[in-house]
């Protein structure tokens, strides 16, 4: 069942999902080659908790960390750990928080110093996928729509689009109805109406769209070994159109990086008056 949320529910989501978008700025300038998943873990969980909130992850279906963290190879549900990044690495940081009743919840792929070309693309088109999908939430049309963009956006240039994992609503709950597969069939699945959330996030690979599970249960990798990215935005469907929740705003401050890609989804000042 899907849970529309109200204006002002919207704007309760919008401050968790800004806790976890600062989080990821205030950790971007620490990702260098040296440091280890676990020392951001444990900085990020001191700085959502610093912002009156509740790291949204630790300890939900018994995870051990604040911070999904998966480098390079690995996809998503990395366990931070004190192996220290190297230079070259690229670590996928997922990340949620929960305030006022409600979660954030969004990712985004880090350069760990300087990676190869092909990683760059792979990140390149797995962000753009993103806004591709974004474009696709819109009144009168459904999950299938979303899914087919990033799908064709990604296998067009030649990567694979992870099948077992998938985005989903977000409210008070983590996890809710609709899931929001990155590969599908335009007009298919349950349509969307004003008011949802959901948290669209690719998870491509730059080679085979096939995956494995490591024994600790949690870690999921690619099945060639080779390089996957994973970038997550949370967007309310507001007037019919998306809107984000999140931002990648502090980590571009943080890293000297300008963007405009996200300026067509963010919220006009007299949207968010209650």
């Amino acid at each position: 069942m899907i849970i529309t949320k109200t204006p002002t529910e919207i704007e309760l989501m919008r401050e968790s999902a800004l806790i976890v978008s600062k989080t990821l700025g205030m950790l971007a300038p620490h990702i260098k080659p040296g440091i280890t998943t676990l020392d951001l873990d444990k900085m990020a969980e001191e700085f959502i908790r610093d912002h009156g909130a509740e790291p949204g992850f630790l300890g939900m279906y018994d995870f051990p960390n604040s911070l999904c963290m998966s480098p390079n190879a690995q996809v998503v549900h990395g366990i931070p750990n004190d192996k220290p990044l190297q230079e070259g690495d690229i670590i996928s940081i997922d990340c949620g928080a929960l305030k006022n009743g409600f979660y954030g919840d969004h990712a985004y792929t880090f350069e760990v110093g300087e990676v190869k070309q092909e990683i760059k693309d792979l990140l390149k088109a797995t962000k753009e996928s993103l806004y591709v999908g974004i474009r696709e939430f819109k009144a009168g049309n459904r999950v299938g729509d979303v899914g087919y963009a990033i799908q064709k956006y990604t296998e067009d240039r030649g990567y694979g689009v992870v099948r077992e994992l998938v985005g989903h609503g977000l409210g008070a709950t983590m996890h809710e109805d609709p899931e929001m597969p990155n590969y599908g069939k335009r007009g298919r699945g349950k349509k969307f109406v004003e008011g949802m959330v959901v948290a669209i996030e690719p998870m491509i690979n730059l080679g085979t769209k096939r995956i494995k599970q490591l024994p600790d249960g949690w870690t999921i990798l690619t099945a060639d070994n080779k390089a996957s990215a994973h970038f997550e935005h949370d967007v309310a469907l507001v007037d019919g159109k998306p809107q984000l929740l999140s931002t990648f705003d502090y980590i571009y401050e943080a890293l000297g990086i300008e963007s405009d890609e996200e300026d067509e989804f963010k919220a006009k000042a007299h949207d968010k008056e209650l």
